[in-house]
């Protein structure tokens, strides 16, 4: 059987160039085309030099529209406004568009759902196997730790030069957890305190953003009762599990037919 042809997009950047080393070293598929934006520095460099693997002979172009023709599928780490025009092309070439990036509008999501009319859309907060148990056990806690006895606080860490917050990450797991209480994370998430709060709501989900250094990624879940703390955590150490698991959502989605799915999905973790 044929290898997943697979474009990288944002192929200069950080994630970019660990997903063409993922990608590498992985069975089943092969980096077909690697895109950066107009005007991008590494246009024209070779992906596979830039990621430190040695020559691959991929060129890095900012013509995305031709390599989305030409391939199975697209791994995106980007900003939302690329995103949202990569799943339009994505649709239009009925591949596979597995989307890691974070920060993204209600507006932007909807866009992700018309393009799954036509695509394969894996979207998800978190691409790792670790933090994806995470949520599944963070909703089975939530559930059996009843809001008038326990709080849940979701506490998160990146590197300095993280641009969104909460991380998609953290908002996953208040997902999970407001799942478990059987409640809407919009209306009862507090993202910030200062001042006089006054006493805390029962049954919100509080949210702590930290920033600094070169930390990858931490999370916790903190359930708070009288006499008694219970803490779930994940530490990414590794950029490069993020990218393996893109990598095995492409393998997963590209039999699938079209529609929008999740890390839960991938992983038959969904119930």
């Amino acid at each position: 059987m044929a290898n997943m042809k697979l474009v990288v997009v944002g192929a200069a950047g950080r994630m970019g160039q660990t997903l063409v080393r993922a990608i590498a070293d992985a069975q089943g598929v092969e980096l077909s085309a690697a895109i950066e934006q107009s005007g991008s520095p590494a246009l024209g460099r070779d992906a596979g030099e830039l990621a430190q693997i040695g020559a691959n002979g991929i060129a890095i172009s900012d013509d995305p529209l031709t390599a989305f023709a030409a391939a199975d599928g697209v791994i995106d780490f980007t900003v939302p406004a690329a995103s949202v025009g990569f799943s339009e092309l994505a649709a239009q070439a009925r591949i596979v568009h597995v989307i890691g990036t974070t920060g993204c509008s209600v507006e932007d999501e909807a866009r992700f759902d018309a393009a799954a009319r036509h695509a394969r859309v894996v979207k998800s907060g978190n691409m790792s196997l670790g933090v994806n148990l995470l949520a599944v056990l963070v909703q089975q806690a939530a559930q059996a730790l009843a809001a008038g006895d326990f709080d849940i606080e979701v506490l998160e860490m990146h590197h300095r030069h993280k641009v969104d917050a909460p991380s998609g990450t953290a908002l996953l797991l208040g997902e999970a957890a407001a799942k478990g209480r059987n409640i809407d994370l919009a209306d009862h998430s507090v993202r910030t305190r200062d001042g006089i709060t006054g006493a805390r709501d029962e049954g919100t989900i509080g949210f702590a953003t930290l920033r600094g250094g070169s930390v990858i990624g931490e999370h916790a879940v903190m359930f708070a009762g009288e006499g008694e703390t219970i803490e779930i955590t994940h530490r990414a150490t590794d950029r490069l599990l993020f990218a393996r698991g893109a990598v095995k959502a492409a393998l997963w989605a590209h039999h699938q037919k079209p529609g929008r799915y999740d890390m839960l999905d991938v992983l038959g973790l969904n119930r």
